[in-house]
């Protein structure tokens, strides 16, 4: 008996589980079951406190065709990743490039650029909104410094969402560039010296040997990027509230707007607006994967 419980245990397959089971505990308790509960919330109609619980299939869905705020609220998050991912991923790209090499100057400004990724988004979101403040932020005063009209900044309802996109860049683009470095340096040196041997310049080199190279680490970042941008709520909400004029309202604020702010609290109302955030981000990162995924293949 103890010998069977004891070779039991001394497997490797029930030793990783064992290891595992409290992260798969805590996913469980804190994302499976909430996103299966979520689904059956977005066909009910119930309140935040769990109460007047209603069934009532695809109404919920229904009316979001006809809710002018959700397509708003899904504008401005498109418009948001569209600004954030191709910027961000160049940003960090070219700034990867530059910092590749291990000097000691090299990597110094890769811990200086990483700063900003490990800061809280809401604190950094709070700072940002201070300086960009028309009246009594830093901005505002090198701006009228310079001899130029006032500007309104986060106020201005076309500024509003290029303005939080781009702290977004500054905030999380160290991480991407690390990535690429990591990525940069698994690339053989042999093959740009090959390269320069047969008359590649710089740039030849990088469109045929960097950037095929680092596909699969491209495609990483791209993916891991449009999930992040399509569910962004912290900057959005302590820098503008989602105005002015709904302009920066996204589908995560949205979100909780419906379901924790405004009453009443129609926690199932927000479930199937989150149920659809679901389905875009999926349908869209699965192309993305499969995107890269070829070129990987192709080495393109």
């Amino acid at each position: 008996m103890n010998k069977g419980i004891s070779s039991f245990f001394n497997r490797k397959s029930t030793a990783a589980w064992v290891f595992l089971a409290p992260s798969l505990i805590t996913l469980a308790i804190f994302m499976y079951i909430p996103l299966v509960m979520s689904f059956g919330m977005a066909l009910s109609d119930v309140n935040i406190f769990l109460k007047d619980f209603s069934w009532v299939g695809f109404e919920n869905f229904r009316e979001l065709i006809q809710d002018y705020r959700f397509w708003n609220a899904l504008k401005n998050t498109v418009y948001f990743t569209i600004l954030v991912v191709p910027l961000g991923t160049i940003v960090s790209l070219l700034v990867a490039l530059y910092v590749q090499k291990n000097t000691f100057p090299r990597k110094a400004l890769r811990s200086i650029y990483y700063v900003p990724v490990i800061c809280s988004m809401t604190a950094m979101g709070i700072a940002w909104a201070i300086l960009l403040d028309p009246t009594i932020g830093m901005f505002a005063y090198w701006v009228k410094s310079l001899g130029f009209g006032k500007l309104l900044f986060l106020k201005d309802p076309d500024m509003a969402m290029p303005l939080i996109s781009l702290m977004t860049i500054w905030k999380t683009f160290g991480l991407n560039m690390l990535i690429l470095v990591a990525g940069l340096q698994g690339i053989p040196l042999t093959y740009y010296e090959v390269a320069r041997m047969n008359g590649a310049n710089r740039f030849q080199q990088f469109l045929y040997i960097t950037l095929p190279s680092l596909s699969a680490t491209l495609g990483f970042c791209v993916v891991t990027n449009t999930i992040g941008s399509f569910m962004v709520f912290d900057q959005t909400y302590v820098m503008t509230r989602g105005g002015p004029m709904f302009r920066t309202e996204t589908l995560a604020q949205y979100i909780y707007v419906r379901g924790f702010s405004i009453s009443p609290f129609r926690l199932g109302y927000a479930s199937s607006v989150a149920i659809v955030l679901f389905l875009v981000v999926l349908v869209i990162s699965l192309f993305l994967y499969h995107f890269f995924t070829k070129k990987e293949v192709r080495g393109i």
